[in-house]
Parts: structure tokens; C-alpha cells; sequence
């Protein structure tokens, strides 16, 4: 019977790759179905969390193959992009009443590998430039940075920094930013500032984290200024995205068993976006049990009016334990 159970719980944790030829593609207009989640289910009327105020939040299902695994998001208005760690990408329109329009889907056309195994498309960040011509994705494993045509119509270019040679295979660009100067930001998962780098004792070396700071477009072959991230302890590197005001918001997160997620959204001051800095940010919020909680890998930040909003979507990594949540909220002054 302990078999039984333990060959269960494989089957719902880990996902459904199948080391097919090629990965699943999603159809050109595929179906959603979003229902509406609460940020407290045991008090339905909280709204406060940390600095930010919950204005709402669904989670989105489909039948489609392949569906889920978000870990990047794009919000323009009322026009979303979420990219999958396959490759995938949906977009759709999301009104005011949380219903869900013009969904459709399509694919990176091209990136480091074409396998169905997750190490030869994990795509885990993504900018969009606001110009409308260009997005990159930061691919883990790989340790690469794509650029692509906004309609992912073409690949305009590819580049494997130096300085992510040797970042860990599954720790890698998790997150990156493009700062309102230009500038591009790209933290590692996992990877600690080496050594020689490091101007403290080596036991406090396990919550740093390896920044870069591309002074413009990454495959513009610029060498990338290093800096330091600070994660909480057992915490690691999800996403980042800027602010208006220029600095920059990091996503962290941890599991724990049995099965359970906690994210905290931190700041990080413009000024420690520079090169040697140890940026030490502060805590924005935490999502934990008994809050909604998931492994939340996207953040987007949008304005409406004069409010500052901002946008988390989580990774399901394609377990039947774990949900595609999309959350919204209001970043407040104070907590």
C-alpha cells in the first residue's frame, strides 16, 4: 500500500512530459475558463495584504495540452501575454468583469532546443518593449537571452552571455527587467556571487544572488556590470519587473512540504541597481498559507490612473496539486 501511495503522488506531482519530438503546441484559439479565487477562502472580505490591496484574482483552466507552466507575464492595458516554460505563449483580453476574450495562443518559432523535455525551451522570463517592435525571453539551462518580433513571427537574434556561462542549469535567468533608462536587469535562480566576489564571511554567501546590468539591449554584445541580490533565507529567485519611479520589484519564492508555496514580493531601490552594489530590498508582501499561495513565477506591473498595479500569475508546473492563478492588486505607499 506505501508503494501504491508513493507511486501516486509521482503521478500527480510530476508532469506529463513525454520526451515527444517536438512540444505540444498551443491551438490558434483555445479555450479558458477562468473562475474567481479569494485572497483569504477563510475571510472573503480581506483585501490587505503587506503594501498591496487585492482587487481581485481568477484561476484559469483549459483543456487544451500543454496548458499552464506560466512563467512570465506582459500587461498592456487590457491585453495580456502569459509564456509558459515550454515556449508556449497566451494572450487574451480581460474586462473589468473578469471574463476572459480574444484568447490565442501560439509559440516561440524558434529557441534552444525543440524537444518536448522541458531543458530545451525553458523559457522563464520575458520583456516586452513598449515600443510594440520587440520582446526577448530568458531561457534557463541554456543560459541564453532571445530576442523576437512582437507577433513571434521570427527570431531577430540570440546571445549566451559569458557571464551566465555558469549559472546552474536549472537556477538561471529567472528573472529580467528593463529599467525606464534603458537598461536591463537579469537576476539568477539560484547562482551565489563567487567567491572572489564576495566581500563577507562565506556562510552569509547563500542568500546572494547573481545580478547583471546590460547597459542596453543584451545581444547588442555590451559586457554586463555585475551587482548583488539578497534573497531571503531558502528563498529563491522568481521574476522581477520596474517601476515607473525606477525601482525594481523582485518576486521570491519557496516550497515547503507537503505541498505548499510562499511568495514575498520585495523592493529594491533604484540607486542599488548599480555595479558592485548589494542590493538588500525590502519586503513589499507575503503570500502564504493561509492566504492564496501558489508558485508564483510572473509579475507585471500596469498603471491605471494615478494607482500602480500589480499583476502576479503562477506556475502549475502541469500538476493536478497546483493551479494557473492570475492576481491582481494595488501597490500601496505603507503597508
Amino acid at each position: 500500500m506505501r508503494i501504491l501511495f508513493v507511486i501516486l503522488c509521482v503521478l500527480l506531482i510530476v508532469p506529463g512530459w513525454t520526451r515527444e519530438e517536438r512540444v505540444t503546441a498551443y491551438p490558434a484559439r483555445p479555450t479558458v475558463t477562468v473562475i474567481p479565487v479569494k485572497l483569504d477562502p477563510d475571510d472573503p472580505a480581506r483585501r490587505r495584504v503587506g503594501a498591496l490591496t487585492f482587487l481581485g484574482g481568477v484561476s484559469l483552466s483549459s483543456a487544451t495540452r500543454g496548458f499552464g507552466g506560466f512563467s512570465s507575464i506582459a500587461v498592456a492595458g487590457d491585453r495580456f501575454a502569459l509564456l509558459s516554460d515550454s515556449g508556449n505563449m497566451l494572450r487574451f483580453r480581460l474586462d473589468a468583469g473578469w471574463r476572459i476574450h480574444d484568447v490565442t495562443g501560439v509559440d516561440l518559432p524558434a529557441g534552444p532546443g525543440t524537444g518536448w523535455d522541458k531543458r530545451d525551451r525553458d523559457s522563464e522570463s520575458m520583456v516586452v518593449d513598449s515600443a510594440g517592435k520587440h520582446l526577448w525571453v530568458g531561457f534557463e539551462r541554456a543560459n541564453q537571452i532571445w530576442r523576437y518580433s512582437a507577433d513571434l513571427l521570427r527570431a531577430d537574434g540570440r546571445v549566451a552571455p559569458p557571464a551566465m556561462k555558469r549559472w546552474p542549469s536549472n537556477g538561471g535567468a529567472e528573472a529580467m527587467a528593463r529599467l525606464r533608462d534603458g537598461r536591463f536587469v537579469v537576476i539568477s535562480e539560484e547562482a551565489r556571487v563567487p567567491k572572489r566576489r564576495w566581500p563577507g564571511r562565506d556562510d552569509a554567501r547563500k542568500t546572494s544572488r547573481e545580478g547583471l546590468i546590460f547597459p542596453r539591449d543584451p545581444l547588442a554584445g555590451d559586457v554586463p556590470k555585475h551587482f548583488t541580490y539578497l534573497v531571503h533565507p531558502k528563498f529563491d529567485v522568481a521574476d522581477a519587473v520596474a517601476l515607473p519611479g525606477g525601482d525594481l520589484l523582485v518576486v521570491e519564492r519557496r516550497f515547503q512540504l507537503p505541498y505548499r508555496f510562499t511568495t514575498i514580493v520585495t523592493r529594491v531601490a533604484a540607486a542599488d541597481i548599480a555595479e558592485n552594489v548589494i542590493a538588500r530590498p525590502r519586503e513589499v508582501a507575503t503570500l502564504a498559507s493561509p492566504l492564496i499561495h501558489d508558485n508564483f513565477e510572473g509579475i507585471a506591473v500596469a498603471r491605471e490612473g494615478t494607482a500602480t498595479i500589480i499583476w502576479l500569475v503562477s506556475d502549475d508546473n502541469q500538476s493536478l496539486l497546483q493551479r494557473s492563478l492570475l492576481l491582481k492588486f494595488r501597490l500601496d505607499r505603507r503597508p
